[in-house]
């Protein structure tokens, strides 16, 4: 089993900051990847962004140029730093990791851009 959990949302204006945490635990070495799903009201549930042990990644088309994943793996936390937030970036930002047989996910952590 594997644990996440996430830190780090809010509520900001349109062109700011915000920078979402999230630390795994449990059984890391089943992990392949690590990255950031978001979802917004009446939406599915979409990829942000995703890192993986080889320390590939691949983004959103939304999110490209504005948001950067990086993962710690000594302390075994993956970090998405968002910068020019645009009011739909608004949505419940969900951690996930993909584990050998199953995906884990954390409890999500909302993050609200105002216009």
């Amino acid at each position: 089993q594997v644990q996440l959990v996430e830190s780090g949302g809010g509520l900001v204006q349109a062109g700011g900051s915000l920078r979402l945490s999230c630390a795994a635990s449990g059984s890391i070495f089943t992990i392949n990847a690590m990255g950031w799903y978001r979802q917004a009201p009446g939406k599915q549930r979409e990829l942000v962004a995703r890192k993986t042990n080889g320390g590939s990644t691949n983004y959103a088309d939304s999110v490209k140029g504005r948001f950067t994943i990086s993962r710690d793996n000594v302390k075994n936390t993956v970090y998405l730093q968002m910068n020019s937030l645009k009011p739909e970036d608004t949505a419940v930002y969900y951690c996930n990791a993909l584990g050998i047989w199953t995906d884990y996910w954390g409890q999500g952590t909302q993050v609200t851009v105002s216009s």
